[in-house]
């Protein structure tokens, strides 16, 4: 290619150029406008941020569930924490994380985790099973039968509870049921 080539190419490569790097500028608060359909701009606007806050992502949260129920239980434990860090006011990222505590056999972390959800969600039947079935990991059988009845008299067809009470029955001899 010739100088005098390059002379004439070279403002059409200067606006490519600059088309190309402010094609993907855009400044929030901006309209921005749609290509023409039928002769109607559609025209949609981005909010100006008020608050630049950490918008919490669900994201930690599905991956521990699914790490646990696959039994990855320390994976799930680090999902579950980074859940309750990016969003402290989960209560269900504190009872899967206190739940994976009580797998890997880290049981004060897990009665810590276990007061928070019950102080975000109060004692629920799911929070009173899990906690039984903690105590029964611990082998402390009669705190274990104290919460598994008190969230079977809550939820007395709740299979899960019911299977845990027959389990803490066939290992410790106790009543499965309240009588």
């Amino acid at each position: 290619m010739s100088r005098s080539e390059v002379s004439r190419l070279r403002p059409a490569l200067v606006i490519a150029l600059l088309t190309i790097g402010l094609a993907g500028c855009q400044t929030f608060g901006d309209a921005i406008s749609e290509p023409q359909a039928e002769g109607v701009a559609i025209t949609s606007s981005v909010p100006e941020p008020t608050d630049l806050k950490y918008f919490p992502s669900s994201e930690p949260l599905r991956h521990g569930l699914e790490q646990f129920k696959r039994g990855n239980l320390g994976l799930a434990e680090q999902y579950f924490r980074d859940a309750v860090e990016k969003s402290p006011e989960n209560a269900a990222a504190w009872i899967g994380l206190a739940a994976s505590y009580d797998h890997i056999k880290r049981f004060e972390l897990a009665d810590r985790a276990y007061r928070h959800a019950i102080r975000l969600s109060g004692e629920t039947t799911q929070i009173l099973n899990n906690q039984g079935y903690s105590y029964m990991l611990r082998g402390d059988y009669k705190t274990a039968q104290a919460k598994l009845q008190k969230a079977y008299r809550r939820e007395p067809t709740n299979i899960t509870i019911i299977n845990n009470l027959e389990i803490l029955h066939s290992t410790n001899g106790g009543s499965p049921r309240p009588s």
